[in-house]
């Protein structure tokens, strides 16, 4: 269902000439939903109405400064009672404007913020690895300690010291 949704707006967006503006209100939609737990709470529980949410959505396009396109899907979600499936409807959405402009998405999971030449190089090794331009979508996440968890696709490459200190613990048990 969600992947019928992102399609449909993925081909609007792309037939009026939004993919970009839309995929940047999506990019920045998706952040707000990680920040904001009561905006979380809002599009996922079904305890709010669909005046409640179209009401707060509405007040948050217009505060956020979303595109009339994105504004309008999100009324269009909370009318058939699918808001619940943003986060996936976006996943979808970036993964075909990445697939239209043959990009790839790497997931990165660091310690702290990459820096933007941390991220410009982790994007040109995974180019050269893949041979296509890479999509970063970042994520920091104390508890890995340090090092990078990247995921393209089916693959991961996970180089935490979180994992590095686990794998020692279990080589250390057998030892012992």
């Amino acid at each position: 269902m969600a992947g019928r949704y992102a399609t449909a707006l993925f081909e609007l967006a792309r037939d009026e000439n939004k993919l970009e503006d839309t995929e940047q209100a999506l990019v920045a939609l998706s952040a707000a939903l990680d920040d904001s737990k009561d905006l979380s709470q809002l599009v996922r529980s079904p305890i709010f109405s669909a005046g409640e949410q179209s009401a707060a959505l509405a007040a948050i396009s217009k505060q956020a400064g979303l595109p009339t396109l994105a504004a309008n899907f999100l009324q269009l979600l909370v009318k058939n009672r699918r808001l619940f499936a943003l986060r996936d409807i976006i996943t979808g959405f970036r993964k075909l404007a990445a697939d239209y402009r043959d990009e790839l998405t790497a997931d990165v999971t660091s310690a702290v913020a990459l820096s933007g030449a941390q991220a410009d190089e982790l994007k040109a090794t995974l180019k050269a690895k893949t041979g296509k331009s890479i999509t970063l979508i970042e994520k920091v996440d104390s508890a890995i300690l340090g090092g990078l968890v990247v995921k393209i696709g089916s693959r991961m490459i996970d180089s935490s010291i979180r994992t590095k200190l686990n794998n020692l613990k279990y080589a250390m048990k057998e030892v012992g």
